[in-house]
């Protein structure tokens, strides 16, 4: 292993750069030329490929996004498409490559190795619905940025005896409501891992008024539907003014928290280490606070589960 490869895929996470930094940094380190691949997949068969050298990641740690850029790919998604990446791997001299993402980057990453192209992955997306790791970079950011706008619009609904509802991203995973919801004291969390009762959520909103709340504050997350929509079921269920705020992109930017600076830094490096060791078809994880390497196949064939203790302690204390 002389040359190694580095490229993001997939939707932008706060601490993509700082795990960036580390991959160029930690194999220069080794005595490792370190190349970039431009927007992807799309860059990676384009043959958008270039150096990084250490002073190229400089300053970058602590700026949200990439500096690789991303891109969606449908060319990839082809046999003939995945073959003319690794031409041009090959043709760069490229002898392992590091994609960092989310699910659907790595299903591409495993694609590579089975052409005979090692390829090892990095879970990058604020959705946290990576299977087999603790925590993806960039969702503690999210999660922090949904709470500081929840504190701000309990400010107005407190001002205004309001119930609002509020939808929060996370694909298919309900672990930035559910982390946001339970930080920020909120009424009711809608998870799509666990279905909801309209009638449960109207009777607590209903047992808080008569407590003394004069205000109430619902999480949606995007897998369960709309916040629009839900908020209107509200309406029709209590006679309550009820506002709604989609926070959309907004959960993708900004800086990235100490803890995902520190997470994609030790990500990034265990990447590396995982190439020079040979590893392919594997993904960074993280359990228990240790970094492991695992199988995409064993990921794959896993279930992201949100921790539900979290979700039953957030019910007990929202009363």
């Amino acid at each position: 292993m002389k040359r190694i490869a580095v490229l993001t895929s997939g939707g932008d996470a706060p601490g993509m750069n700082a795990a960036i930094r580390a991959v160029v940094r930690s194999g220069h380190y080794h005595g490792l030329e370190v190349y970039g691949v431009i927007r992807g997949y799309t860059g990676l068969i384009n043959g958008d490929i270039r150096p990084l050298s250490l002073r190229s990641v400089g300053d970058i740690i602590h700026r949200g996004g990439t500096i690789l850029y991303s891109a969606r790919c449908k060319e990839f998604q082809t046999e003939e498409g995945r073959k003319k990446a690794v031409e041009q791997l090959r043709k760069h001299e490229i002898d392992g490559l590091v994609v960092i993402g989310g699910d659907g980057s790595f299903r591409g990453a495993q694609k590579l190795t089975a052409l005979g192209f090692p390829a090892v992955g990095v879970p990058g997306t604020i959705d946290n619905d990576i299977p087999g790791t603790d925590f993806t970079i960039g969702f503690d950011t999210a999660v922090n940025t949904v709470i500081d706008c929840i504190d701000k619009i309990r400010d107005t609904a407190t001002s205004h005896e309001r119930t609002y509802v509020i939808e929060v991203m996370g694909r298919n995973a309900g672990d930035i409501a559910l982390w946001s919801g339970l930080a920020d004291g909120a009424e009711s969390i809608l998870i799509p891992e666990s279905p909801y009762d309209l009638d449960d959520v109207v009777r607590r909103l209903k047992q808080a008024t008569e407590s003394g709340k004069k205000h109430s504050i619902i999480i949606v997350a995007e897998g369960v539907g709309s916040g629009v929509e839900f908020a209107e079921k509200i309406k029709e269920k209590l006679s309550v003014e009820t506002r709604v705020t989609v926070l959309g992109h907004v959960q993708r930017g900004g800086s990235p928290t100490a803890f995902d600076r520190v997470l994609a830094s030790r990500m990034g490096a265990k990447a590396v280490d995982l190439l020079r060791a040979g590893e392919k078809d594997k993904m960074v994880a993280i359990q228990n606070n240790k970094l492991v390497g695992i199988d995409f196949d064993e990921a794959f064939s896993m279930k992201h589960q949100p921790d539900m203790e979290l979700y039953d302690l957030a019910k007990i204390l929202s009363i």
